[in-house]
């Protein structure tokens, strides 16, 4: 071979390698950022998972709660009181979930409590879930109360945004501000607010069963 040619091989050579070395450490700053950014990361879909099914404990602790499960029983009618027992004067659900006849939930429960110990707490809103979309707490483990939240044919067709703002009702509220010698959710209001949305923004998991 020439000595031409040998030298025009071993540029090409050369800038193959050259070539070469350029991809390889484009593609290592490139895995570099996406990692950085959380793209294609495992362990960051993993975290997000694991602060979901972690916040999610202390919003079923809560929803598991006097002041929230005796307005979602199994059953038509409101249980009663921190022991939980079926409400004494047997109001029914009724279509609206406020009731039925001449029982109506605003009969007892004014847009405000009555004070003391026993009496009824108030909300202008007051009522059960309404007969197409009861919205059962009671008897459901973590993983059916979770699924059962975030499907919009049985949250009363809340998406994931409306569900997050839910948490902002006022009915929600009322269950840290009833009053009386009732027994308070295991959380304070802001912290479950906290727990609600970092389960959901976390991808809204369900536990295993």
């Amino acid at each position: 071979m020439k000595p031409s040619n040998k030298n025009a091989l071993t540029l090409v050579r050369s800038r193959l390698l050259l070539l070469t070395n350029l991809v390889f450490v484009g593609l290592l700053i490139f895995s570099g950022y996406s990692f950085k950014n959380g793209l294609n990361n495992p362990s960051i879909e993993l975290k997000a998972e694991e602060k979901s099914l972690e916040a999610f404990e202390n919003v079923y602790k809560v929803l598991m709660s006097p002041r929230c499960m005796n307005c979602h029983p199994a059953g038509d009618i409101p249980l009663q009181g921190d022991e939980q027992k079926l409400h004494t004067m047997s109001p029914m659900r009724g279509v609206d979930g406020k009731g039925i006849l001449t029982l109506k939930c605003s009969n007892c429960h004014a847009p405000e409590g009555v004070p003391g110990d026993h009496t009824p707490p108030g909300n202008p809103d007051w009522h059960l879930p309404p007969a197409d979309m009861k919205m059962v707490f009671e008897g459901k483990s973590p993983r059916e109360l979770a699924l059962q939240l975030v499907d919009p044919e049985k949250n009363g067709h809340k998406d994931m945004e409306a569900l997050k703002e839910h948490v902002n009702d006022g009915l929600v509220k009322e269950g840290w501000t009833m009053g009386g010698d009732r027994e308070l959710p295991p959380l304070s209001y802001e912290e479950f607010k906290e727990a609600w949305l970092t389960w959901i923004e976390n991808g809204a998991v369900a536990p295993a069963q």
